[in-house]
């Protein structure tokens, strides 16, 4: 058997080419078979290895391998790669199947028997990717590779706790005890964690606190057994707070008080209870409600089937400047692609792994168009109505712009309109099968302000998502007001949006930068804003069956 221990090599490359610059929240698991190895010669069937390779900076490096399983041609693999997921990222990955004999365990000298290259993406979004491996580019005979996607889930679960308390112990000479509850979480360490601080209730022995929501994994990490410790103090305006008493226990105690049922512990002040010889405790904590809230990941919904859908807008205003000139921002040079191009890839490239179709609306606004040469506010004949790919997106593009006249105005209400009718119909069906994300590439101020703050306030109840990327050097300021990230976003009546669903960036602030920066900016957010719209409304991803959606974690 294979020594080789590759524990290490993963971080250290990675570190070396800079992979790890956001806090990775989701791991994934890929669980690898193959099919129809073709032996190298009868006497004897191979013995195959898969190592996994990850792609950065052009370079591949390894990143795990399986063990080798002897003699066969239909390997299941027991070993599990894990994998760190990043939506915003373009992950590509390569799969090599090796034939390592028994004299010998590099694989320099072992036999390869085919590879298969996909993204992560594209694995996570069809839950499971069977692919021939190749060899030369060329099929390697029937042989195929199976990979198969499980999200390692910690758990996204919140818990509402209802906690009451009577006869406390009085501390106060004048009124009653101000009482308020501090929960802490006992860390491996030994170390405490609050966790949560309940308001306080003045002049109240028998207080009723409020209603409070926690996630599990700030609650126990996720571990039902592990250790909590409740303290409850009596309030004082000088912040010497008096200790009333304490108790320990375990979220699988909490609970017992999921189904109308309460869970009620002795509050001890240790000090009393050992002064005070007939001191049975200093009052009686009650938990009348544990309530666990359902919250589902992104790759949840990923992996149930719901399809990113990706709408692309191009603005063809007249201050874009002529494409034939040069200083365009719309002009084509053979060898560089315009920043409209370069946006339009890193954007797409990462959405249409998550679109089985593959097939893109694309829009252009602000031009003129043949044969009458009238402005249309919103128009995609020329951009052609659907396209496959963003190949495809890229060709129409490029075709259309000699036949339009640059014009005006910058009207983008129009388009998050119309994408906002589609996602309207998909929010009606209450399932998760389409979110929607809609990219605005404009090389100027926009003059419909009123009219898009009122769209993008109705788009907020709906299942999208908008990107606008700034082209140009144009004064992008009143841009920053429709990302709701300084403030929050009102139409003109007032109403505020129900959720932030706006990226703003000016394409110059990665002109320096590898496209993957650009996408990485625009598309971090869209993982949490899937998942808020989809938990707000309470629908639960399809295709999980009742054990996935109800399982909980405990390492």
């Amino acid at each position: 058997m294979m020594t080789v221990n590759m524990s290490n090599i993963y971080e250290s490359a990675a570190n070396t080419l800079g992979l790890f610059s956001s806090p990775c929240l989701t791991k994934v698991e890929l669980r690898v078979a193959c099919k129809g190895i073709s032996d190298r010669d009868a006497l004897s069937k191979p013995d195959p290895c898969v190592v996994l390779k990850m792609q950065s900076h052009g370079q591949w490096f390894e990143v795990d391998r399986t063990e080798v399983i002897r003699s066969s041609i239909n390997p299941v693999f027991s070993k599990v790669f894990t994998v760190d997921f990043y939506f915003e990222e373009m992950q590509r990955l390569r799969f090599e199947l090796h034939d390592i004999s028994s004299s010998h365990n590099g694989l320099k000298e072992a036999d390869f028997l085919g590879a298969m290259e996909c993204t992560l993406g594209q694995i996570v979004s069809q839950r499971k990717l069977a692919k021939p491996l190749l060899k030369q580019g060329n099929a390697a005979g029937k042989s195929s590779i199976t990979v198969t996607a499980e999200e390692l889930s910690g758990n996204h679960d919140y818990v509402e706790l209802s906690f009451s308390a009577r006869k406390l112990d009085d501390k106060d000479f004048f009124s009653k005890s101000d009482p308020f509850l501090e929960i802490f979480r006992i860390n491996d360490d030994s170390s405490s964690s609050l966790v949560h601080r309940t308001e306080t209730v003045m002049n109240n022995l028998n207080p009723i606190w409020k209603t409070f929501k926690v996630s599990l994994n700030t609650l126990c990490s996720g571990d039902n057994d592990r250790e909590l410790k409740c303290i409850v103090w009596d309030w004082d305006s000088n912040g010497k707070h008096d200790f009333i008493g304490e108790f320990q226990t375990t979220f699988k105690e909490m609970r017992g008080a999921m189904d109308g049922r309460q869970v009620q512990w002795e509050c001890i002040n240790p000090k009393y209870q050992v002064k005070k010889k007939n001191y049975r405790n200093s009052g009686i904590v009650i938990l009348n409600q544990c309530k666990i809230i359902k919250m589902h990941s992104f790759l949840d919904y990923i992996m149930g089937g719901c399809q990113i859908q990706f709408t692309v807008a191009i603005d063809f205003t007249a201050s874009n400047g002529d494409p034939r000139n040069s200083c365009s921002l719309h002009y084509i040079h053979p060898y560089q692609p315009n920043e409209y191009l370069k946006a339009l890839v890193a954007v797409g490239e990462i959405c249409q792994d998550y679109d089985s179709d593959k097939m893109f609306p694309a829009f252009g606004f602000g031009a003129q168009i043949p044969p009458d040469f009238k402005v249309q506010l919103l128009y995609r004949d020329l951009m052609l109505c659907r396209v496959v790919g963003i190949q495809g997106v890229v060709d129409a593009y490029q075709n259309c712009l000699p036949k339009i006249q640059l014009y005006g105005p910058t009207n983008i209400a129009p388009i998050i309109q119309k994408v906002a009718s589609s996602a309207s119909e998909e929010m009606h069906t209450k399932e998760a099968m389409e979110y929607f994300i809609l990219l605005i590439l404009t090389d100027g101020v926009i003059t419909d302000m009123a009219d898009t703050r009122e769209a993008i306030v109705h788009a907020s109840h709906l299942p999208m998502s908008v990107i606008i990327v700034g082209i140009g050097n144009a004064d992008f300021s009143d841009m920053q007001m429709l990302d709701g990230d300084d403030g929050i976003l009102r139409s003109p009546k007032g109403e505020p949006v129900l959720r932030d669903i706006v990226q703003f960036v000016p394409f110059r602030n990665f002109k320096h930068a590898s496209p993957a920066a650009l996408a990485k900016s625009v598309l971090a957010e869209v993982p949490n804003q899937v998942v808020d719209y989809y938990n707000s409304k309470g629908i639960k991803p399809k295709g999980l069956s009742d054990y996935e959606s109800s399982r909980t974690f405990s390492p």
